[in-house]
């Protein structure tokens, strides 16, 4: 398609807004609650108000007992994923194996490049883009930006002296969303093979020939990679020090869990490499939805296919500001409800593509891990009470049969958070985030804000776009990301 031709570039913006929603109605998110999803939520709602007035007590005691289950079933589905995790580590593709496969064998490659309002890191792209060890010719990377954003196309222009970037404006237009513009500049893509960085992201030079050669050692029903990643200012403060034990559990462990038992994988933001005919089919990005990464992952798997992972990184910025943090998080917590809403619109046929393992690990982690998060604020205020001097009021909604299992939960379930933390951190060596790692119940304080913030916008704004700023850390002077071993 051509960038230059007004027609084409309409047709593109139609597509890139309203593809999704068009095609395959009941997977956008643009809807936020389906039809018959609202009368089960107030009918629900309605049940339990009608049970508290009626049976207060007897209320309060049910709901403890059932999110008390949840913490259960979350808890040993989290420690079950972490030990297959620890068994399955990343796909490893060699600097051999990866600098082996000749140029002529080598697909297309288009690197996509959202940025909005970010003219300090354009530089550094260009930076990391050049490092990228990948034929020229078969190269493509479309810097995607808002045409009404001034200061980063300015920024642009002074950079790209190069002609390996092609800048791709995006026209105006609602939903201002990062998977918008990634629609946008899909129909102008040229590769075989597509993935998607962050503007400041420090991608490892052979990573593009590290998924090649994965993707030559997989099942034909692999349509994902998913790239590790970790933080280049992880000693920046101490929250860049939780984010980066958290990042290191995920990626490194938790995702490679997924990945063998074949569960649906919520991708990251960045640094998933995607087949493009599978991503044409399934109806590529929902501009609507605020996490379309997790989104993506979970429609892949809905369609039949899977999602790997490989040992190669790519180094972000780790959120130093608190504020700017819970922005952050508050959207990826409301984007993942937002997906979870989306995908049980039709459960009994989400369910016999998933079967059941996988169906219970979709409702854990996409739903169960904000609603968890807002609990706990409730059951932080429970223990708080119990201090006080109120253990008769406490006492009344914990029975001993809900007691003992929140106790379990209490004592275990953050000792063994911890226990994954820090065998996470023997594994990859990384000694130096000992007192994040052993600190972290402070870091879930600011994760239940966040999530009661994010249910908050999914009622009032759901496809709002909470701007995460970057550039506050400053860059490694010498650190290249970090490399499988040969």
């Amino acid at each position: 398609m051509d960038i230059d031709n007004p027609a084409h570039r309409d047709y593109a913006l139609h597509r890139a807004v309203d593809g999704l929603r068009e095609d395959h109605p009941k997977q956008s998110a643009s809807v936020p609650i389906w039809g018959w999803q609202r009368v089960a939520l107030w009918s629900l709602l309605a049940v339990v108000v009608a049970c508290a007035i009626w049976r207060p007590t007897g209320t309060a005691v049910a709901l403890m007992g059932v999110c008390t289950l949840a913490y259960v079933v979350t808890m040993a589905d989290r420690m079950l994923m972490f030990k297959e995790g620890l068994g399955s580590r990343p796909i490893t593709i060699t600097d051999a194996q990866a600098r082996a496969i000749p140029d002529d064998e080598l697909p297309r490659y288009t690197v996509l490049v959202p940025a909005y309002n970010e003219p300090e890191v354009v530089a550094d792209l260009i930076s990391a883009m050049s490092a990228l060890e990948y034929p020229p010719d078969k190269l493509q990377i479309l810097l995607l930006l808002e045409a009404d954003d001034d200061v980063t196309i300015n920024a642009a222009k002074a950079c790209t002296a190069s002609d390996m970037i092609t800048t791709v404006l995006v026209p105006p237009a609602e939903p201002r969303t990062k998977p918008k513009a990634c629609n946008y500049g899909l129909h102008f893509a040229t590769g075989d093979i597509i993935t998607i960085y962050d503007a400041e992201d420090l991608p490892e030079p052979l990573q593009l020939r590290r998924v090649v050669g994965a993707f030559a050692q997989l099942d034909d029903n692999i349509a994902c990679i998913q790239a590790k990643l970790a933080y280049h200012n992880g000693h920046q403060n101490m929250l860049t020090g939780w984010f980066t034990a958290e990042y290191a559990l995920w990626f490194g462990y938790l995702l490679p869990g997924m990945m063998r038992s074949t569960s649906p994988i919520p991708l990251g933001g960045t640094s998933n490499h995607l087949r493009r005919d599978v991503l044409d089919r399934i109806g590529s990005w929902d501009p609507f939805n605020v996490t379309e990464d997790a989104d993506l992952g979970l429609r892949i798997d809905a369609s039949g296919y899977h999602t790997a992972v490989v040992d190669s990184t790519t180094l972000e910025e780790a959120n130093s500001d608190p504020i700017n943090w819970v922005r952050q998080r508050s959207r990826w917590f409301k984007g993942y409800l937002q997906t979870w809403l989306v995908h049980i619109r039709e459960p009994v046929k989400l369910y016999r593509t998933l079967r059941f393992r996988s169906f219970l690990r979709f409702n854990l982690v996409l739903a169960g891990t904000p609603i968890i998060a807002v609990l706990n604020l409730l059951f932080w205020l429970i223990t708080v009470l119990w201090f006080l001097g109120q253990p008769a009021a406490v006492g009344a909604v914990f029975p001993w049969y809900i007691y003992f299992p929140a106790l379990v939960c209490l004592i275990l379930g953050n000792v063994a958070t911890i226990y994954m933390n820090l065998i996470t951190l023997r594994e990859d060596d990384r000694s130096d985030l000992l007192v994040p790692a052993l600190t972290v119940p402070v870091f879930w304080v600011m994760m239940s804000v966040a999530a009661t913030k994010g249910v908050y916008q999914l009622i009032r704004n759901p496809s709002y776009w909470e701007k995460t700023f970057h550039g506050l850390a400053e860059r490694p002077e010498a650190e290249a990301p970090a490399e499988a071993t040969s």
